[in-house]
């Protein structure tokens, strides 16, 4: 029997949506533009890169095909094989947003067909009535924040305070999502879970995405530092998806990464947490050497977009580009015939464009495997046609949407 494994690097778009304009992202392209910037010497940074970006696997796969289909123009720097050994092409999102689950549900077969809730960019910008709640609920002696802010600096401007006073960081951002941050210790970790579940609870009725729990510790400003216990409550998606499809089936689900957490833990079986790419790919790795017959991994690596693509950071996002590439190569070496691995973004993050948020892009879709032909997919309508050509490689029930390419 078949496995799969659907690997998501989150945040690697490959060229502007046709309705990036829309979500104010026109001329975005988190690929192009990292491999633009490489090739101009943009990338380089002393003791960690230098040159165009080097991605060999990837590119043999048919990454920089799939690219520049997607964007209509040639990449520079950076080589395009002639027959790639992979399935190449990219799919566009039909779900109102460019957020993580947005595009995680989607690729799994179940399009968030209803528009999101969003706070507006302004002080205070969560609703005085959501704010009293959560003070009431919560205990709390009050907020700081309630702004749209970057989740490193508020915590470097207000951590002190809050260390002081006992009141959570509240934040929020462009993207339909509600953020609290909290010292792991003063504060404590079950302590802002607790306080998390209350507010997604609360945030149900304005169709808000996530309310993400992120802890730090350190005492002073330039001490502080998020640590890996981050934890996202996520409203859950249609029934009908790919994890979905699997669990009546009876296949063992492996999932990596912030996938549980995504998907409201729904059906998503083992739930395995790392921090980092690098880590997370290590139980990756040791996640397929122990999967049996016809089961699933699906795993999301959050580094392109946490570490490098919210920060603005070139070289940096080129560099785990390459990291990434190498245990690609690895993992090929590990897969056994029947075998399909299928690799993808989940909305754009570009690190050369203004702000610090997502961007509305296509992403690629790669799929490989022993006995997998290569050749183009084209241009995908939806994501979901992912989930479905994996239902259909597993033998599974079809998902919500999509349309297999097998």
């Amino acid at each position: 029997m078949s496995r799969a494994l659907l690997l998501v690097l989150d945040s690697l778009g490959c060229g502007g949506a046709e309705d990036a304009a829309a979500f104010g992202d026109a001329g975005a392209d988190t690929f192009g533009h990292i491999v633009e910037a490489c090739a101009l010497g943009r990338g380089d940074r002393e003791g960690l890169r230098q040159g165009p970006l080097r991605i060999p696997f990837l590119a043999s796969l048919g990454l920089c095909l799939a690219a520049e289909a997607s964007r209509g123009r040639a990449l520079p720097g950076v080589a395009a094989p002639a027959q790639a050994l992979g399935l190449w092409g990219h799919a566009v999102e039909t779900s109102q947003g460019k957020d993580t689950p947005s595009g995680h549900w989607e690729i799994a077969g179940a399009p968030a067909d209803f528009a999101w809730g969003y706070f507006p960019d302004m002080r205070p910008s969560l609703p005085a009535a959501l704010t009293q709640a959560l003070i009431a609920e919560g205990g709390l002696p009050g907020v700081l924040g309630d702004c749209h802010a970057s989740g490193t600096e508020i915590i470097e401007e207000l951590g002190l305070e809050h260390i002081r006073t006992g009141k959570p960081i509240v934040y929020t951002s462009v993207d339909s999502v509600l953020q609290i941050a909290a010292h792991e210790e003063s504060f404590g970790l079950e302590r802002l879970y607790d306080l998390c579940r209350r507010a997604r609870r609360l945030c149900d009725p304005l169709r808000i995405g996530r309310i993400i729990a992120r802890p730090f510790v350190g005492e002073a400003p330039g001490a502080f530092k998020r640590t890996p216990h981050r934890k996202d409550f996520a409203m859950p998606p249609a029934m009908g998806n790919l994890l979905d499809r699997a669990a009546e089936a009876g296949r063992p689900v492996v999932s990596i990464g912030k996938i549980g957490d995504i998907f409201a833990h729904r059906h998503t079986g083992a739930e395995i947490k790392g921090a980092g790419n690098m880590d997370l790919f290590d139980k990756t790795l040791a996640a397929l050497d122990r999967l049996p017959d016809g089961g699933l991994i699906f795993a999301n690596y959050l580094d392109l977009d946490t570490e490098f693509g919210h920060r603005r950071d070139v070289p940096g996002a080129a560099a785990c580009l390459e990291a990434f590439d190498a245990r690609m190569a690895e993992l090929a070496t590990r897969l056994r015939p029947g075998d399909l691995v299928v690799f993808t973004g989940d909305h754009g993050n570009d690190p050369t464009f203004r702000g610090t948020d997502h961007t509305r892009e296509h992403v690629p879709v790669l799929a490989f495997g022993p006995g997998v032909a290569g050749g183009p997919l084209g241009a995908r309508d939806t994501f979901a046609d992912i989930a479905a050509s994996v239902a259909a490689h597993l033998g599974l029930a079809a998902p919500l949407a999509g349309r297999p390419w097998w």
